[in-house]
């Protein structure tokens, strides 16, 4: 007999480093939050201080390309995992945030 379909949020959240799911959506948060930091804390005064604008162009590049990986691997966390209005919003305000995503994945992906 096939076993019922377990998707209680104690069930869902309790196994959260065995989702394939959310073991790739946390990898891309982290390095999307790196990019965003290294954007923000590197890239930019490298560009505006010092007149160096070329690392903008390829960390601004990869960031660009981590963030929408951010929001393709999140799709599932929605329509597969069914998680609420509220955690949208926060990985929403998480990934535009300096250090968002890394306290988006302490709180909700561990």
């Amino acid at each position: 007999m096939k076993e019922p379909d377990r998707t209680t949020e104690d069930d869902i959240f309790g196994r959260m480093k065995d989702n394939p799911i959310i073991s790739r959506f946390r990898a891309v948060a982290i390095a999307e939050g790196w990019s965003y930091l290294i954007l923000l804390g590197i890239a930019m005064p490298l560009k505006y201080i010092w007149d160096m604008p070329l690392f903008v162009k390829y960390v601004g590049w990869a960031h660009g390309v981590l963030f929408i990986a951010y929001w393709v691997l999140a799709l599932p966390l929605f329509t597969k995992l069914k998680w609420d209005l509220e955690r949208i919003v926060g990985l929403g305000l998480a990934s535009i945030l300096p250090f968002g995503t890394f306290i988006m994945e302490r709180k909700w992906l561990r």
